[in-house]
């Protein structure tokens, strides 16, 4: 394997994915760079120059916020303000319809987000934002993408390849975070079934100790950590299923022996109550563990969709990713909101700093 000596963070340029051409990722690239230059200054679209500048013109921007090719990843650190730097990665694309699933906008997609995690790996770009791309599009573009789920597995395994590691040795997590909540999840994109199945001592103590390692490097100081429990009212006991006395609180007993700052199992329908922050109340806890996605998704999306932002931990790169998807219903009406995305940025510079420290 060949190493490479990683450039100081202010020599690296942010890398942000297009995403699905199809869907509001273009636009809301666009409106990141045109509502907080600051934010975006040194990062640069990883996509194409065309769909990126038919998103400029149907804004209306495209005199104010022009489209410029770059021709490697470190000019985007010099180019003039007020415009939006592309890094033309995959073959030119035709022009596709707004709104719809095509095959070749999914490829694309993929393409682009290869490109980006396989340049940050080499240190070859600070940081990797994502703009959605759409499952079914992606699945539907073939080989390698259709053993993919989503960005999380496929960035696991070009991770997993390029440190020369099997995949499972690569373990990695997804934690939706926004003003008021973080969550982290035991399992990701499988189905209900298959997620109660997930719900190991080994699967839920790997969690624990993820969480704790890249909080502890975010925040400064040992992440005060709740652990949902998976059945109703954290199985009363035994009363609703034996998960949280077999599973679940052995595993918190052992993360705590470790010296995690870590507590549960806890009732699910209380404990992000409790974790949330707000101007009168702090917050009991800095993340709370979900036993599966929509359990942990659902209370911060609730609380924010627009400023949510998927971090991707355990990996050797900073991943950040807007809390939405591709929008179809809403793609090429201009309407979409990047709040999300600049939060992705923002959040993305963050990791960035505290890594270098």
């Amino acid at each position: 394997m060949t190493v490479t000596t990683p450039l100081s963070p202010d020599r690296q340029a942010l890398a942000i994915t297009m995403g699905d051409p199809c869907g509001i990722g273009p636009e809301i690239i666009v409106k990141a760079f045109a509502q907080d230059p600051q934010a975006t200054r040194g990062a640069f679209v990883v996509g194409d120059v065309g769909v990126m500048r038919r998103t400029v013109h149907a804004l209306n921007v495209a005199s104010r916020w022009p489209v410029i090719e770059l021709e490697n990843a470190a000019e985007a650190l010099s180019v003039p303000p007020r415009c939006i730097p592309v890094l033309q990665v995959i073959p030119a694309m035709s022009v596709l319809p707004w709104g719809q699933m095509c095959a070749e906008a999914g490829k694309a997609a993929g393409d682009c987000v290869l490109w980006a995690v396989r340049a940050a790996l080499k240190a070859e770009v600070s940081a990797v934002v994502t703009a959605p791309l759409h499952k079914e599009a992606l699945s539907a573009a073939g080989p390698p993408y259709d053993r993919y789920p989503g960005h999380t597995e496929l960035l696991q395994a070009e991770a997993a390849e390029f440190i020369q590691k099997p995949v499972a040795e690569v373990p990695v997590r997804m934690m939706l975070a926004n003003q008021e909540l973080r969550t982290v999840l035991v399992s990701i994109h499988v189905s209900l079934r298959q997620a109660i199945e997930a719900v190991t001592l080994p699967n839920v103590m790997e969690t624990i100790v993820i969480t704790h390692e890249a909080l502890l490097a975010t925040l400064g100081r040992p992440p005060r950590i709740a652990v949902a429990g998976l059945n109703p009212h954290a199985g009363e006991g035994g009363l609703f299923g034996r998960e949280e006395i077999d599973i679940i609180s052995p595993a918190v007993a052992l993360a705590r022996a470790q010296g995690v700052n870590v507590q549960g199992p806890m009732a699910p329908d209380t404990v992000f109550m409790r974790a949330r922050r707000t101007s009168a109340h702090e917050g009991e806890f800095d993340v709370v563990i979900a036993m599966y996605h929509d359990q942990g998704l659902i209370p911060v999306k609730y609380r924010g969709v627009e400023h949510g932002v998927n971090v991707t931990l355990g990996l050797p790169l900073v991943r950040t990713s807007p809390d939405h998807g591709t929008a179809f219903d809403i793609a090429g009406q201009g309407i979409a909101d990047a709040s999300s995305m600049l939060e992705a940025i923002r959040m993305a510079r963050a990791l960035v700093a505290h890594r270098a420290c």
